[in-house]
């Protein structure tokens, strides 16, 4: 994926303002507020939990090409609504995973979440990933669907070197 913004459009309907670009130091606050505030809705508050780790507060040192890590931001009218990222799990050089994929409930239902997605599974093969993890909480029924729909499957219990202990739903994709 280039460095130049992309354009956004949905096959329904064209989604004036509406941007996706590579997460950088400007994004920082507002995508911190973003993943801290989507993560409240969803009761996803406290340890355990992807807004409550530390990259939250600075997503653009966490996320470079050169520890094979990308995080996508979406912009609506220039404001951060929301965004969807991808980094290596745990020790294992195959496996990496789907993170903070968070919208504003604004940019819902567009398929915005979807776009975010694909895009960062696509970087992941790219830097020769052969399986994508999850994890995320049953309450969030819409991202459990899209993440069906993506070709995730559902695991039984989370990989052993899971952060989020506190989510109940782990999903493994082969790319």
């Amino acid at each position: 994926m280039s460095d130049i913004k992309m354009n956004v459009m949905n096959p329904k309907r064209a989604i004036m303002g509406l941007e996706i670009v590579e997460v950088s130091a400007e994004h920082d606050k507002e995508l911190s507020r973003v993943i801290k505030c989507v993560g409240e809705e969803y009761g996803a508050v406290g340890e355990g939990f992807g807004p409550s780790d530390a990259e939250v507060d600075a997503m653009s040192l966490s996320y470079t090409k050169e520890n094979r890590s990308h995080y996508l931001v979406a912009l609506l009218d220039g404001k951060v609504v929301g965004g969807c990222g991808l980094a290596p799990f745990g020790n294992d050089q195959n496996i990496c995973e789907l993170k903070k994929l968070f919208l504003l409930e604004e940019s819902r239902g567009l398929g915005l979440g979807k776009q975010l997605a694909i895009a960062c599974l696509a970087f992941g093969k790219e830097q020769g990933f052969t399986q994508c993890y999850l994890d995320t909480l049953s309450n969030m029924v819409a991202a459990v669907r899209l993440y069906e729909k993506l070709g995730f499957e559902h695991l039984p219990q989370p990989l052993e070197e899971t952060l989020h202990g506190a989510c109940d739903v782990w999903m493994l994709k082969q790319l």
